[in-house]
């Protein structure tokens, strides 16, 4: 896959019904396995969340994907990574992961994220270098740093 033509740009109150689609999409599943709530009104409050943050993940002008990163002063908070069901496996996810890593060993700042257990894209986290460092009844919290 040629990640040259992976772009980003500010997600924007007109990407609601992508991001509403995403989100249901790509975390029902692991939502509904774990016990959380499934409804809109929920999604969109996810959705929400730290919104400034929000960048559309686009590849050749199409939107593919979500990602909210938020920059502390001593960690990197990887809020959130979204790829469209349709772009899944071809590497995206994996690159997008890539390049905030190359950000955390430039700055030396770690990476952390919680994903859910019932998520499958923990392994993916764990393949490029992501640890556990804590765990809930729900999800892991992960952690890469040098």
């Amino acid at each position: 896959m040629n990640f040259i033509h992976l772009q980003s740009r500010k997600a924007t109150e007109n990407d609601m019904d992508f991001l509403l689609d995403l989100r249901i999409k790509t975390m029902n599943e692991h939502l509904k396995s774990s016990g959380f709530p499934t409804d809109d009104d929920t999604h969109l409050k996810r959705i929400l969340y730290e919104f400034e943050t929000a960048k559309i993940m686009m590849y050749r002008k199409e939107d593919i994907g979500l990602l909210k990163v938020k920059y502390k002063k001593d960690e990197i908070e990887l809020i959130q990574l979204q790829i469209h069901p349709d772009f899944q496996g071809k590497g995206f996810g994996k690159h997008i992961l890539k390049m905030i890593i190359e950000e955390s060993l430039f700055s030396e700042i770690p990476v952390y994220l919680s994903v859910l257990k019932t998520n499958p894209a923990q392994k993916l986290y764990a393949r490029v270098g992501f640890r556990t460092v804590e765990e809930n009844e729900h999800s892991f919290t992960m952690k890469f740093s040098k």
